[in-house]
């Protein structure tokens, strides 16, 4: 919301206090003010001109040169290029040694031969946006009133010496989108009342509103009030310069005096309305009804939106003329040969003018107001000072009356709260004296009996209904400054962390002692990148609303998260990547019983690159499979679960590498996957060959762990023996060793991998597996029968599982 100083000046006594001040005010009150702003800052050396003279130039086809009467004795040449610079107007002139926009300075030259002293000005080179100047002037240059005094600054002419104060408006404070209630706000802070110098209505007694139009709202639970009044004999034209650069400070683009007056009136109440040509509506009869199948409007911006069955329109009784509460039809817009306006105002359902809004993409001042809300009590008198201002403005009459189809009865809203209650919220020692002072500047009438306040809270204030929200309202006018700060009293306890917590705090440690760091994912993805690399099967939790495409569902996959964070890094020359997180990610079941994702902590791990950097010693070393793999057995090895942890390929997975993929298991259930990602998922995120794993947390958590159980090194001596056999490359490492250590005996201390070959003198399709195997008896010195009894065994379990050969 863009407040004008000078504006709100109309209205309270600001002269004692800066714009500055105000902000800073405001801040404090509750109200976010995001910054001021004076247009007028950084121009200098502007001033009102008047063409006397304008002839086109010898050598050019669109240049013009003009005498221009800057309040100087003679008059200043200047070469224009501007097609509507024509004699008799008066123009905005930028002097020799000037500055406009962009801190460019204008100089006095030559253009083609010519002479010329400075430069006319359109609105853009004052630092106006495109989308605020009138159409009119949008290609060209701007004209100044007739009685704008030559060699004065423009600034004053066109309120660029205002301050524009931008406020931050959160949801529940809709009654800030308007200056009434911007001047309600303002005028509680500093202890006085607004006075508002409305229009006064005139109306013609002669004839009234129902003689010329009747109104018929379908439902009037969705449109609870809907009003028209007339305005006949309207001449159109530009608004006045003052109207004109008021909407322009606020951002909106002046039209005409019609519909100007409804944009000021927006602002002015932060009640929308809109002007129907009357004469184009082609009927009698306005209808308010929901959209029909196949229905179409060609809306104000010149698009034909095909309507439905959830958008609420205004018809002519047969076809609809505007989408209500978002924009009107282009077949009854207000144009130059307009010469009596049917002016509407209503109220409609916020939930449908939402949903509008978003299937036409319009998003307009109006749609904002309808859906945060607006004070039901000045509807009509919205109406009857825009109907005044009209009449005024394009010289028409105000047909007495309106043409009602629906009205909403107010219902007053009635709060208490007592003055023990307020401090002891608050922690103050506030009296009846301060907080009724409060109360009165806020403008909330009231009884007092005996300490307790009920208050019988205005319509303006929409957002008051309880009683917390009044002792939130005496804080904020009080003041969140003044309140008294003080130390937390009675007894404390020591804090702790829950077992889940410490785990996942020592996960984290370990990771990092690995050389990996944190990132941090968000949790709203897209839906294809949400389906990759799933772990169970789950419908998708999508957003009702989001902000874009980019983040419309929740994830179901910590690692697309991820391999965005590499392919960012990547894109930046930063290629040795090694990342974790610690995160959620959300499931849900097609049962519809259970409406709510269900949640589910992972643990996500990615690398690409070098895991040994190539220095003088050094070759440089890529990571691998086995890279991220030994990452997860230092992981498992530490939380007390490595002998609970298998691995078994897979090609399940179409997001993943189908020859250098494993299903990590805990016991029979798996709780993960690691691997390379596919080549082709790899290409479409541009990054480089990559490995990640995930991991369900919560079940690791879960997990019964054995205790720690420390013993003393053995006194006695160790054996170790190596057997090496010849057995098909389909049969895994994890098959041989589980079998070694079940057939080993209770003294096999560990088994060791120590050599893998395939190639010359191995037979096609066989591979040479080498362990070691470490025997240990901590009571006594094993002897070579022991030994050679375990390995026996071993060899024959080895021989009938697999038909090994033992080389």
């Amino acid at each position: 919301m863009l407040v004008s100083y000078k504006w709100l000046s109309e209205y309270l006594d600001l002269s004692k206090i800066s714009a500055k001040e105000l902000s800073d005010q405001m801040s404090l009150t509750g109200i976010e003010v995001e910054g001021v702003e004076v247009p007028e800052e950084g121009l200098k050396k502007i001033v009102v001109g008047e063409v006397k003279e304008c002839i086109p130039h010898p050598n050019s086809d669109h240049l013009s040169i003009c005498q221009v009467d800057i309040g100087e004795e003679e008059l200043s040449q200047i070469v224009c290029g501007a097609p509507n610079v024509k004699a008799g107007i008066k123009v905005i002139v930028a002097l020799p040694g000037s500055r406009i926009t962009g801190n460019q300075k204008i100089k006095k030259g030559k253009m083609r031969g010519e002479v010329s002293n400075g430069m006319i000005c359109s609105l853009q080179e004052l630092g106006y946006s495109d989308s605020v100047i009138p159409k009119a002037y949008s290609e060209g240059i701007y004209y100044m009133p007739n009685d704008a005094v030559n060699g004065d600054a423009v600034f004053s002419y066109l309120d660029m010496d205002d301050s524009i104060i931008e406020l931050s408006i959160t949801p529940n404070r809709a009654d800030a989108l308007s200056m009434r209630g911007v001047a309600y706000e303002v005028g509680a802070i500093y202890r006085q009342t607004p006075d508002f110098n409305d229009e006064v209505l005139k109306e013609d007694t002669n004839e009234s509103a129902a003689d010329y139009i009747s109104v018929e709202v379908e439902d009037k639970k969705e449109v609870p009030a809907y009003q028209i009044r007339v305005i006949k004999g309207v001449k159109i034209a530009e608004s006045p310069l003052w109207l004109q650069t008021r909407l322009m400070n606020e951002g909106i683009r002046p039209i005409n005096n019609v519909v100007d007056v409804t944009n000021y009136i927006l602002l002015l109440f932060g009640q929308p309305l809109h002007a129907f040509d009357y004469d184009k509506l082609d009927s009698k009869n306005i209808l308010v009804r929901r959209g029909k199948s196949g229905e179409e409007l060609v809306t104000l911006d010149g698009e034909t939106r095909k309507i439905s069955e959830e958008n609420i329109v205004i018809t002519n009784g047969t076809v609809p003329v505007a989408l209500a509460g978002v924009m009107g039809g282009a077949d009854s817009e207000i144009t130059e040969e307009t010469t009596t306006v049917a002016l509407e105002s209503a109220l409609f359902d916020s939930l449908a003018v939402r949903k509008t809004s978003k299937k036409f993409n319009l998003r307009s001042e109006s749609s904002s107001r309808f859906e945060k809300g607006i004070n039901h009590a000045t509807i009509g008198e919205a109406g009857d000072v825009a109907a005044a201002m009209i009449a005024k403005l394009a010289g028409g009459t105000v047909v007495s009356g309106r043409s009602i189809g629906s009205e909403l009865t107010i219902k007053e809203v009635v709060v208490s709260v007592t003055v023990p209650r307020i401090n002891e919220y608050l922690g103050t020692s506030l009296d009846e004296a301060a907080v009724s002072e409060i109360f009165d500047t806020l403008g909330f009438t009231y009884t007092l009996d005996q300490g307790k306040y009920t208050i019988t809270v205005p319509p303006r204030r929409w957002d008051i209904t309880i009683e917390a929200d009044l002792i939130e309202e005496v804080a904020r006018i009080y003041g969140y400054d003044n309140l008294p700060s003080t130390l937390p009293k009675g007894e404390t306890v020591a804090g702790s962390l829950t077992s889940r917590q410490l785990l996942v705090r020592k996960i984290k440690s370990l990771l990092e002692g690995t050389g990996a760091s944190e990132a941090i994912s968000y949790a709203l993805t897209t839906e294809k990148k949400s389906r990759q690399f799933m772990m169970r099967e789950s419908l998708t939790t999508s957003l009702q609303w989001p902000m874009s495409e980019d983040r419309s569902v929740l994830r179901m996959n910590l690692i697309s998260g991820l391999l965005d964070d590499v392919a960012y890094n990547v894109a930046r020359k930063n290629t040795n990547i090694a990342l974790y997180e610690n995160g959620r990610v959300f499931y849900q079941d097609n049962d519809p019983k259970k409406d709510l994702p269900y949640e589910e902590n992972h643990l996500g791990i990615i690398l690409t690159g070098n895991r040994e950097v190539k220095d003088w010693e050094t070759k440089e070393t890529p990571v691998d499979f086995y890279t991220i793999k030994g990452m997860l057995e230092v992981l498992f090895d530490s939380v007390g679960l490595a002998d609970e942890i298998s691995y078994e390929a897979t090609k399940a997975n179409p997001e993943m590498h189908p020859g250098r993929t494993a299903l990590i298991k805990l016991n029979e259930t798996i709780i993960g996957f690691v691997g390379q990602v596919h080549p082709t998922v790899a290409k479409e995120y541009e990054v480089p060959e990559t490995y990640v794993a995930e991991l369900n947390l919560q079940a690791i958590v879960e997990a019964e762990n054995d205790a720690f159980v420390y013993q003393q090194i053995s006194k006695f001596p160790v054996v170790s023996r190596d057997i090496a056999l010849l057995v098909d490359e389909s049969v895994t490492s994890q098959e041989l060793i589980g079998t070694i250590s079940k057939h080993a005996g209770k003294f096999l201390q560990t088994v060791h991998l120590f050599d893998v070959y395939q190639g010359d003198n191995i037979a096609e399709g066989k591979k040479s597996m080498a362990y070691s195997l470490t025997f240990v008896n901590p009571e006594a010195t094993l002897v070579d029968e022991e030994i050679n009894q375990s390995m026996e065994k071993v060899e024959k379990a080895l021989v009938e599982a697999f038909n090994v050969i033992i080389r």
